[in-house]
């Protein structure tokens, strides 16, 4: 697929998951004004988290046994070392070389936007700026494991 149409996909697949009926208005309530990351994880919804994970799907599975594609199977990443998730997939240097866990914080900074978490990863996607959006993915991520 040439980058222009994954763009376009990837852009579809954000569309689409923004259009399910979530309780968003009712869960930023929930979490205050100006939420911290803390507030979004308790109103975080895994299954509208399962949603936008679609647009990480073009690379990533989330499922147990899953091969790795673009980049490695999620299943099971959440709390585990960085650049340890998966034994056949190749990570960049940067990354082996920065240290940390897959915790929610990380995860955090890591999905809104992984260049500016480890300059030099081979991950070229632009990110997700919306914080609930990213507390439901990282809920998502949560709930993939043993």
């Amino acid at each position: 697929m040439r980058y222009g149409a994954m763009k376009m996909a990837l852009i579809l697949m954000l569309v689409l998951a923004g259009c399910a009926d979530d309780r968003r208005a009712e869960r930023l309530a929930a979490a205050g004004p100006d939420p911290s990351l803390d507030a979004l994880l308790t109103v975080a919804d895994a299954n509208a988290g399962a949603r936008k994970f679609a647009a990480c799907a073009a690379c990533h599975k989330a499922t147990k046994g899953s091969p790795d594609m673009g980049g490695p199977n999620l299943y099971g990443v959440y709390g585990r070392p960085m650049a340890q998730q998966s034994a056949r997939y190749s990570y960049t240097a940067a990354l082996r070389d920065a240290g940390g866990r897959w915790d929610a914080r990380t995860l955090d900074a890591w999905i809104a936007r992984p260049q500016t978490v480890v300059p030099g990863t081979k991950m070229i996607y632009p990110g997700v700026a919306d914080p609930l959006d990213r507390a439901d993915i990282i809920a998502f991520l949560r709930r993939q494991a043993d």
